[in-house]
Formats: structure tokens, C-alpha cells, sequence
């Protein structure tokens, strides 16, 4: 056999034995495994926490001091949500009935509901105002008008406070621990996804409502980006 035939054969046992093998540098000998095992975990992890711990810790439940029955009241009055919510001769609204408000029919007990006793003798007997924690409040530097909505724009009731007079208990209300805000303005999700009109009350959902309606984002009565129209 020749020299060449020799070289020939040792060069194809060498290779022979390396048909499997993998280059040295690919990422599977090398650290990337590893660091991608990491990656995963870690987002998995991540996302675990933030999308479903945080929001736990971040707010805060407290129960409203008087178990509510909107159901029942609604039944019970002849003008529904309006029968307590209504609107002033001047035209404003006069929000979270007061002590007075309510003393024409909870001069005394009615029925045989906890909620009520506590109502009447804690508050009515007392003359000391219920402090409501309203769901729907916006910041102090926020103006709404319920009037220009309700009254000028038609907008029902259900389509920023969703179905609450068909809700036969008070819900827990929920503050963000390091704003002060409910939950009902910055939403149930965190990712700031929504279903529905009512599950969030932030400034673009605000825009958005009022492109919708009028085509605009600007006020409806001042027709500029005023940021006056809004923040007061």
C-alpha cells in the first residue's frame, strides 16, 4: 500500500469518529443552556409576580361602613338611580346622598337588616354623615361635570359606574396603597386591558369616549385641547 493510501485512510478513521460530535463552539457545549434556562425562569418568575402578586399587595381592601342594597332602594323609589342621584335646580349634581336625604325613610328601622340597624342608629340617630369611600373619585385636580354627561351628552348612568344599582352589597373598595386611588380608576388589570366602559376611569379613557362620541378629543363645549377644560 502507498504512502498516499495510508494518509488517505487516516484521515477517514479521524473524521469517522466524529460524525456526532458536536463543534466546540456551538451554544449547546457551551454556556448558553444555561443562561437561557435562567432567561426563562426568571421571566416566567417575573410575570408570575407582576401580573398576579403585585396587584394583591398594591391594594388594599376596606369594607364600606354601611353594607349598601342598591337592588332593594332601586325597587322600593320611583325615579331609580335618579331618586337619590338627581340634579339641583342649578343644574349640579348632587353626588353621595347626605343624612338628610335619607332620614325621610330611615327615620327608624324598616325592616330587619343588620345593615340598616346599623345605619340608622349608628348615623341617622346620631346625625353624623356616612363616610361613603367613593369608588369613582378622581383626583382633586380632575373637574367632571355629570351634568354636561348625563344630562347634555344622554350617557346612562351604567356606562361609567357599570351595573352598581342591580348590586344587593356593598363591594370591598380597594386603594392603591401608594397613590391613594381606587382601584375603579386605574382598572382591575394591570396590563390596562378592558371589556367593558365602566372597568376603568383614567384620562384616555376619557379621550377615547369623546372621540368616539363627537369625533373629537377636545371638549365638547370649548372644541381646543384646553387642559383647563378638565383640571381645575
Amino acid at each position: 500500500m502507498s504512502t498516499m493510501d495510508d494518509n488517505e485512510n487516516a484521515v477517514l478513521e479521524g473524521t469517522a469518529g466524529h460524525d456526532g460530535d458536536v463543534p466546540e463552539d456551538s451554544p449547546e457545549n457551551g454556556p448558553w443552556g444555561p443562561v437561557l434556562l435562567f432567561f426563562f425562569v426568571g421571566l416566567a418568575i417575573s410575570l408570575i409576580v407582576g401580573w398576579g402578586i403585585f396587584p394583591q399587595l398594591l391594594y388594599s381592601k376596606k369594607e364600606q361602613p354601611v353594607d349598601f342594597n342598591h337592588k332593594l332602594h332601586v325597587e322600593e323609589v320611583e325615579n331609580g338611580c335618579e331618586s337619590c342621584h338627581y340634579f339641583r335646580a342649578d343644574g349640579s349634581f348632587s353626588g353621595i346622598p347626605k343624612i338628610s336625604d335619607c332620614i325621610e325613610c330611615h327615620e327608624d328601622t324598616m325592616g330587619e337588616s343588620e345593615a340598616e340597624h346599623v345605619f340608622v342608629t349608628e348615623y341617622v340617630h346620631k346625625g353624623r354623615e356616612v363616610p361613603w369611600m367613593v369608588y369613582a373619585k378622581q383626583p382633586d385636580c380632575v373637574f367632571f361635570s355629570h351634568a354636561a354627561h348625563v344630562k347634555m351628552g344622554e350617557i346612562s348612568c351604567e356606562t361609567c359606574h357599570g351595573h352598581i344599582g342591580e348590586s344587593d352589597h356593598a363591594r370591598a373598595y380597594e386603594e392603591n396603597r401608594i397613590t391613594g386611588y381606587s382601584r375603579d380608576i386605574w382598572g382591575e388589570r394591570i396590563s390596562g386591558f378592558k371589556k367593558e366602559t365602566w372597568e376603568r376611569m383614567k384620562m384616555d379613557d376619557c379621550a377615547g369616549c369623546h372621540e368616539e362620541m363627537t369625533g373629537r378629543i377636545t371638549s365638547v363645549q370649548t372644541q381646543y385641547d384646553a387642559c383647563f377644560v378638565c383640571h381645575k
